[in-house]
């Protein structure tokens, strides 16, 4: 059996409720774009990208680690990412699925996609703070970003599968998510994979990599994803990771972020990571210019100013104690949440 291309829609795809074809889908395309709601306008247009003569899409990257670009994806790298997908979460044709994710970014889109690929029953509903609000339904697998997760912790029960992504799940959350009956994952990925190409379980360090992709490191020691199904050239990212295996690594921050600070390297994720369980506001850490140092370590939190927990910093390392701490009303993020620093501290 071959398998399946973007002209295929799989012919037990449902969307809220409703068996569509390609021709049904252009119309509710259409739809979406006359009359539809603010969230259903960029399905419409996604909707006819996807059947128009081309064999790619043009997607925005998130802005979260640099300015904001377009790029452009093949529409069957998409499909084998779908694919992947659907083999590491075990997705069968017919499942009930929730896509609650804006189809502006990669995220909503690939839900999409999955769904008219791998034959899932979908309910697509406004990419609200709380999705399941008022929704009793039981599904078999859906995708949040954080916030998401952490507002809708009491219906998260009727998921059996969910992956978050799109941002860092801190320690409150996490804790939260380990205690639900189903399967919670966390998942990593960017524009340029096509949604994710790891994943791993709640509370796990290593992330596990899709079928079909492989990971080494460069001489930063940072991912180098080879992924041929999705792309023809091997990804080199920013992210320093240890890398357990072909198959596993284990994410420790970007380098673009690390701090140098008197001549000492500092992570900011690293740092973060013994800081999340103390601290109920969000939070980075950052370095900014410094005359004597060349970069000085602070603490950025969100909200108004406070008294910040008593011991806050005795666990740390000795340079990794930020000098100063800084409160800032609202942090820059992008649409899913991510936390823009340099933005944020007016970089």
């Amino acid at each position: 059996m071959s398998s399946p291309t973007y002209l295929n829609v799989h012919n037990q795809f449902k969307l809220n409720g409703f068996h569509l074809d390609r021709d049904d889908l252009c119309r509710v395309a259409y739809s979406f774009i006359k009359e539809g709601d603010d969230f259903e306008r960029p399905v419409g247009h996604f909707l006819l990208d996807w059947f128009d003569h081309n064999d790619f899409i043009e997607m925005n990257t998130s802005g979260s680690t640099g300015i904001p670009k377009v790029i452009r994806v093949e529409k069957q790298a998409m499909v084998n990412s779908a694919l992947a997908t659907g083999d590491f979460f075990e997705l069968s044709p017919g499942d009930k699925v929730l896509n609650c994710l804006p189809v502006k970014y990669v995220a909503g889109k690939m839900m999409l996609v999955r769904g008219f690929i791998l034959g899932l029953d979908m309910d697509f509903v406004a990419p609200t703070a709380r999705p399941l609000k008022n929704n009793d339904t039981p599904y078999e697998f859906s995708a949040m970003v954080p916030l998401q997760a952490q507002n809708s912790i009491g219906e998260l029960h009727q998921v059996r599968k969910l992956i978050v992504g799109g941002a860092k799940i801190n320690a409150t959350l996490e804790k939260e998510l380990q205690n639900l009956p189903g399967d919670v994952f966390e998942t990593y990925g960017m524009t340029e994979t096509v949604s994710h190409i790891a994943a791993k379980k709640v509370g796990e360090r290593p992330f596990t990599v899709l079928p079909n992709v492989a990971v080494t490191v460069d001489d930063r020691s940072c991912l180098v994803i080879s992924a041929p199904a999705i792309s023809a050239d091997v990804i080199v990212t920013n992210d320093l990771v240890d890398l357990i295996s072909e198959t596993q690594f284990i994410w420790k921050g970007r380098i673009d972020n690390v701090i140098n600070s008197g001549g000492v390297k500092l992570s900011p994720e690293q740092i973060e990571e013994k800081l999340y369980k103390q601290l109920d506001r969000r939070f980075f850490v950052a370095g900014v210019p410094d005359e004597d140092l060349g970069e000085r370590l602070i603490l950025v939190v969100e909200g108004s100013p406070y008294v910040l927990p008593e011991g806050l910093f005795n666990h740390l390392d000795k340079y990794e104690k930020p000098r100063e701490v800084v409160f800032v009303a609202q942090f820059s993020e992008t649409g899913n949440g991510k936390i823009i620093r340099k933005a944020t501290l007016g970089l």
